[in-house]
């Protein structure tokens, strides 16, 4: 894809954006028709929206780390996005209804770097990837899109909108990394106190760590690499949860906490 027609590309998803009015998808010239495609018109999408939300980029969404959504996606592998600072949000906090549309919350573990993980190290196994976490925290992803059919526009246009990032917000956070079985932890997510998913960290991959490393490597192909400071958020263990304006939902991890969000009308 010629730079100018990413930069197009991206300029459109940054007025979804702005705007708050979504779009059917890109135009057939500006759809990307391979993942470098994606990846080049989410790259020149980040800096826009870190320019009309006055924020910073602050690590990464790891995505489709289920083989069912690699199939609703109609992709092989999972996929990568950029947190952005203002829409990095605490536990309790409220989002406003015409800020998110689709409100697909989903239940994840994040992982705090405390050492950076450059390319020239790559590839990086499970093991070398937690050797550089200094902290787990528990968390909740608010899923968005910026097309009127979601997840129908496909993966690739999903990937090139930042990969369906929204919100994302923070819980309890633990330097105690042994305390957690990843390969086994349940997790549950109940929406206006009554019960609407439950799930495992192992629907991640088999565990977080997993994705985790995915990541890592993926982002390592592209040159780039993870830094000290940065969070990446695992993807969700349970399904993907609908929330309607004015619902309140909470995520239960158990021992670590709980994670509670609340959407306004």
């Amino acid at each position: 894809m010629q730079p100018s027609a990413a930069a197009d590309a991206a300029e459109l998803l940054a007025q979804a954006r702005r705007s708050g009015q979504n779009i059917d998808g890109l135009p057939n010239h500006l759809q990307p028709q391979s993942l470098d495609d994606a990846y080049q018109i989410q790259a020149a999408l980040i800096p826009l929206i870190e320019e009309f939300s006055n924020g910073q980029r602050r690590g990464y969404k790891a995505g489709a780390t289920t083989e069912a959504a690699r199939q609703g996606f109609g992709l092989d592998n999972p996929f990568r996005g950029v947190l952005v600072s203002p829409y990095m949000l605490n536990s309790g906090d409220t989002i406003p209804a015409a800020a998110c549309k689709a409100r697909l919350l989903e239940p994840e573990f994040a992982f705090r770097l405390a050492e950076d993980l450059p390319p020239a190290a790559a590839p990086y196994d499970t093991g070398g990837v937690l050797a550089a976490v200094g902290s787990v925290i528990i968390a909740i992803e608010v899923v968005d899109f910026r097309y009127t059919g979601g997840m129908a526009a496909g993966g690739l246009q999903v990937i090139a909108d930042n990969s369906a990032a929204g919100f994302w917000l923070a819980g309890a956070e633990t330097t105690d990394l042994d305390a957690i079985d990843f390969d086994d932890w349940p997790v549950t997510l109940h929406i206006n106190g009554k019960l609407a998913a439950s799930g495992n960290s192992s629907n991640v991959m088999g565990n977080p760590l997993n994705s985790l490393t995915w990541l890592a490597n993926n982002l390592c192909l592209s040159g780039k690499g993870l830094k000290a400071g940065d969070i990446v958020t695992a993807g969700s263990c349970t399904a993907p949860t609908p929330a309607q304006a004015g619902d309140g939902a909470v995520a239960d991890f158990g021992s670590l906490g709980h994670v509670t969000v609340r959407f306004g009308t």
